[in-house]
């Protein structure tokens, strides 16, 4: 019995060690002064459809800025898109689909930044 307890854990182990690191692409947004609510939350819901429109896209998280540090620098919306690799992210970067949705975001946005790197 100790033996396939053992065998579980080890195999457990190289199970979890296995998984492959994605590229994470992050963009940060800060919003124009004066931006209606209505037009963040259409600019939420473009964001958020580009994983079933790209297929390069492996997996898309997001949420709003709610630290108490008020380290942010305005900066408002943060935006995490995995990739398997940096040519399935040289593909998304000039998609049709991106740039609609660049388009469509452009004149509402003041800042943005971007840091993609390989999940340590």
């Amino acid at each position: 019995m100790k033996r396939v307890l053992v065998l579980f854990f080890c195999t457990m182990a190289l199970v979890g060690f296995s998984q492959e690191k994605m590229l994470q692409h992050v963009v940060l947004f800060e919003f124009k002064a004066g931006v209606k609510s209505e037009e963040v939350k259409k600019a939420e819901k473009a964001f958020k459809a580009l994983p079933s429109a790209i297929k390069e896209i492996k997996k898309l998280e997001w949420g709003i800025n709610n630290s108490p540090e008020n380290l942010n620098q305005g900066f408002t919306h943060c935006f995490i898109i995995s990739f398997a690799s940096e040519k399935d992210r040289d593909i998304y970067l000039p998609h049709p689909e991106h740039k609609k949705f660049v388009e469509l975001v452009g004149p509402i946005i003041e800042k943005v930044l971007v840091v993609d790197y390989w999940q340590q």
